[in-house]
């Protein structure tokens, strides 16, 4: 399971949890399909899919968790139909129209009945935790997907005390006099890509793909107030990203000397293979998140002083 996207939570105090408490607790909570008259459902499954049954997967010290969410599709078209066919017959037998407050009760009926044929969608979010380093790490660049993980792993375990982490210089000044000056951060490269927002006009966003980011139209842009809210960049060849204003992290690819490492290992089977590629990847994490955070001045841990 190699993550595409990260966002970084800092726990501000230890985490504690034990993996014999956690598999206790992540039992209790196992995804289940969803009901008939379910609209959704959401539940620890194991990392490992079909390959394991724990709910846990640890290496190095990291634990890796994974919640499957399942929801039933019902397009607006169909209910829709479903609700023309409901009024039609009352308006016929009736002789009477139907109005604002009974199409809503009758929509709500028609999704009642909907709801057991409907076809479902499931996914799968996967984080871990490194509990030395004291983070919370999810694959996703979507904040609402990671409040919801990091809900459900609150009531879950009772408490999960963390914040996004944040760095102590502003990713937007940072990442302008990187391209303005043409002056990456050490073990960094810039990349072909990046979005200017105009600081008076948030609205005006100038998106640049396979660019040379030090040309002089990007520079004139620049130089008129624009200001880098998202930038593509490298890490030491090994990892290309891209990166915004909020420090997520998104469309991360994997250079051909990690893919090779983990292809190296004759893994015997999918588990093993899983747990090489789990290992290699948080221990390339763990350097990247820490020199990534430093190129912008380092990790702001004032919020932790108390």
């Amino acid at each position: 399971m190699w993550f595409k996207n990260l966002l970084v939570y800092r726990f501000t105090k230890p985490f504690t949890e034990t993996i014999e408490s956690l598999e206790v607790a992540l039992a209790e909570k196992a995804f289940n399909p969803c009901g008939s008259q379910e609209l959704s459902s959401y539940g620890w499954a194991a990392p490992l899919g079909k390959h394991g049954d724990l709910f846990t997967h640890t290496a190095n010290g990291f634990i890796m968790l994974c919640a499957q969410r399942q929801d039933k599709v019902l397009p607006a078209g169909v209910i829709n139909e479903a609700l023309a066919e409901k009024i039609e017959q009352i308006q016929a037998r009736d002789g009477r129209s139907v109005g604002r407050k009974e199409r809503v009760d009758l929509k709500d009926e028609v999704m009642f009945e909907l709801l057991p044929k409907a076809f479902t969608r499931s996914s799968r979010q996967y984080a871990y935790i490194d509990p030395r380093e004291g983070l919370l790490i999810i694959n996703t660049g979507a904040v609402k997907r990671a409040e919801e993980f990091m809900s459900y792993l609150r009531e879950t375990i009772g408490s999960l005390p963390v914040i996004a982490a944040t760095a102590k210089n502003l990713p937007q000044h940072a990442m302008t006099q990187w391209v303005l000056e043409n002056t990456p951060p050490a073990k960094f490269e810039l990349g072909g890509e990046c979005e200017l927002r105009d600081k008076a006009d948030e609205s005006s966003v100038i998106r640049c793909k396979n660019q040379d980011l030090g040309s002089k139209e990007i520079n004139n842009h620049l130089a008129a107030g624009m200001c880098v809210n998202k930038l593509a960049m490298s890490w030491q060849g090994g990892i290309d990203f891209i990166v915004d204003d909020q420090l997520a992290i998104k469309r991360i690819s994997f250079g051909d000397l990690i893919q090779e490492q983990a292809e190296k290992q004759d893994a015997d089977d999918a588990a093993a293979q899983f747990d090489v590629d789990f290992s290699i990847m948080t221990l390339e994490f763990a350097k990247f998140i820490k020199d990534l955070y430093g190129a912008f001045g380092g990790e702001d841990l004032s919020e932790l002083d108390d």
